[in-house]
């Protein structure tokens, strides 16, 4: 089990960084990195546990996260923080090294509801709702996925929006709707009537009548992360809450494209304190009189997991570049997504392989980043749809229904 007496290191170079990626940043992104790894190793790492095991969020953490100033990282203007793609690619991965619930919290606020309004909402919008997300004031959500509607949210929505006036009415529901039970905003996706078309919506979670969130319980990944099943019945929406911009699905894929490589980075990081964790383990554990790490096929598992870390973390390096370079494509970031899931998925077994039957210990830490990494394999599309997404790219060809 991990000893807390003693404070965490928190300016070294983690031992999954083989080839020193976080070097590629500059001097005042870097710092920034560091300021998140101590936060994490200090304030997250000696508690997270509990938390998973409890099945509830650390609200305690949130006046120091706020502290960060990381809200609207990637962003620029509107009080965001902005800075570069790869930035908020190294952030995202450092938090999933300590806890990828604690990524997933961010990556929805920052990346999927401030990137909704700051991707397609108006210029009042953006000044009304950006700068209070961005420090932290207003907590968001992103409402899409749909308790029968998954990878077919782009023609299949069933949460519907009618005009009346300057008023919309939306009816329907949406699951696995990460921060819903507590947080501030939702962005709502649904399907307008008159035209078929889907809309966004800034729902105010707390004032809106008609508006009912339900927490999903008894899950077994991302336990920290508070998902909700909210249910929409006459709900009842402004016309100045609608997503100026957003005029069909092709306004929601691209906060999705930003998103969605994002996971390649979370899924990185899971896989960097699964390695770390167990590398750990192998050199305290024991047996035949010596540590488990001197034994050949645990080091031959460890530099499996290594590999898998480091060509993840060198193809997310790329893709953030293309992005800040403004070359990145749908079909890229579906197949960083699919190719650092699926490795994660590897690495976390490995790792906990590696722990033997202390792997399913929450105790020692890898059995969390071993069900976690199930949820980041799933979300943001499944990896057969990123896959169809890249096979399309690379054959001209759509193999979709």
């Amino acid at each position: 089990m991990n000893d807390t007496s003693q404070p965490p290191k928190t300016d070294a170079v983690p031992v999954s960084d083989f080839y020193e990626i976080t070097e590629t940043l500059a001097p005042d992104e870097l710092a920034t990195l560091k300021s998140v790894r101590t936060f994490m190793e200090t304030k997250v790492a000696p508690i997270i546990n509990k938390y998973w095991a409890d099945d509830a969020f650390p609200f305690e953490l949130l006046p120091a996260f706020r502290e960060l100033n990381i809200g609207g990282l990637g962003l620029e203007g509107y009080g965001c923080r902005g800075g570069s793609q790869q930035l908020f690619g190294f952030v995202a991965m450092e938090l999933a090294r300590t806890d990828p619930s604690i990524a997933t919290f961010f990556g929805v606020h920052d990346g999927l509801a401030m990137g909704s309004i700051y991707l397609d909402g108006s210029e009042e919008q953006k000044q009304k709702w950006l700068p209070p997300m961005a420090r932290m004031e207003k907590i968001g959500c992103f409402g899409l996925t749909e308790p029968l509607v998954g990878s077919g949210t782009g023609g299949g929505l069933t949460t519907t929006a009618s005009r009346e006036g300057d008023t919309w009415v939306l009816d329907g529901q949406k699951k696995w709707i990460g921060n819903a039970p507590w947080c501030d905003i939702s962005i709502i996706w649904a399907r307008d009537v008159a035209d078929n078309q889907v809309k966004g919506f800034i729902v105010e979670n707390k004032t809106t009548p008609g508006f009912s969130v339900e927490k999903v319980e008894h899950k077994i990944a991302l336990k920290v992360v508070q998902n909700g099943l909210i249910t929409m019945k006459d709900c009842r929406v402004p016309e100045a809450n609608r997503l100026q911009s957003a005029k069909s699905f092709r306004d929601t894929a691209k906060v999705l494209k930003m998103t969605r490589y994002g996971v390649g980075w979370m899924s990185t990081g899971c896989q960097m304190g699964a390695f770390e964790h167990a590398l750990a383990y192998t050199k305290e554990r024991k047996q035949f009189g010596k540590p488990i790490a001197s034994f050949q096929m645990v080091q031959d598992l460890l530099a499996k997991m290594l590999a898998n870390v480091t060509a993840c973390q060198t193809m997310m390096l790329r893709v953030a570049q293309m992005d800040d370079e403004g070359k990145l494509g749908d079909h890229h970031a579906s197949l960083s997504k699919a190719f650092c899931t699926a490795r994660m998925r590897e690495t976390v077994g490995w790792a906990r392989e590696a722990c033997g039957a202390n792997g399913i210990v929450v105790d020692y830490n890898v059995a969390r980043y071993f069900a976690d990494a199930e949820a980041l394999y799933s979300y943001e599309g499944t990896f057969q749809m990123q896959n169809l997404i890249v096979g399309k790219a690379i054959t001209g060809i759509s193999a979709f229904v």
